[in-house]
């Protein structure tokens, strides 16, 4: 196997979801943490948007984070994290889609304004509202939590949720003075139970050095 480099930074949500996918698989891999967003032209030549994360393989660059899951799922077979079964293999990509495009998409909008001391406009607020609001019941009528979010198996959608959802809470607690995320009650226990396995618990403890050096 071609030696594999994961470049992004450790304070990103999506790079954290491909750290976990490759810890969980036991996969060995280099890291660049270095690498953050850039539209310098010789980064554009590794990340053609300037994004981050994106995971060089030999020679050739891979991005866009659940492209880089999937490529690791069928390069690394031996310890798989979506369902033998076609059916069940995509409900599993249908809780990743509705967790990242109608849950964490929707509240970065307000990420200024949460974390940054930003304003966001009252339009801006409304929109995102309802679309939370929409999503978070989606949610709830397609996660499992038996134990995992998407039935007995753990799977790509737990490394998902685990990145995503806290920051989603975080957010709408900063800006709403509430939780949206709150009324699925299943949640919170599950995310705890995710946050006791040791692949996970390394992955949180050093997003927060990163965080913290960040601020320093």
């Amino acid at each position: 196997m071609s030696t594999i480099r994961l470049c992004g930074v450790r304070t990103s949500n999506y790079c954290n979801k491909v750290r976990l996918v490759l810890l969980e698989k036991g996969i060995a891999f280099e890291e660049d943490k270095a690498a953050a967003p850039s539209q310098d032209p010789a980064f554009l030549e590794r990340s053609p948007l300037g994004k981050v994360p994106f995971l060089e393989v030999g020679g050739d660059a891979l991005t866009e984070s659940r492209v880089i899951c999937e490529y690791l799922e069928d390069a690394y077979p031996e310890k798989p994290l979506l369902p033998g079964d076609a059916l069940a293999r995509a409900k599993v990509r249908e809780l990743i889609e509705y967790i990242e495009l109608h849950l964490e998409l929707e509240a970065r909008a307000l990420y200024p304004a949460a974390f940054l001391g930003k304003s966001a406009s009252a339009e801006t607020k409304e929109r995102v509202q309802e679309n939370l609001a929409k999503g978070v019941k989606g949610l709830a009528r397609l996660a499992k939590f038996s134990p995992y979010i998407a039935g007995s198996e753990f799977t790509l959608a737990d490394c998902a949720a685990f990145v995503h959802l806290p920051i989603v809470s975080m957010t709408t607690k900063a800006v709403f003075g509430r939780d949206f995320l709150e009324p699925v009650a299943a949640l919170k226990p599950y995310l705890k139970s995710l946050g006791d396995r040791p692949c996970f618990r390394t992955v949180t403890q050093e997003r927060k050095e990163a965080a913290a050096a960040a601020r320093s």
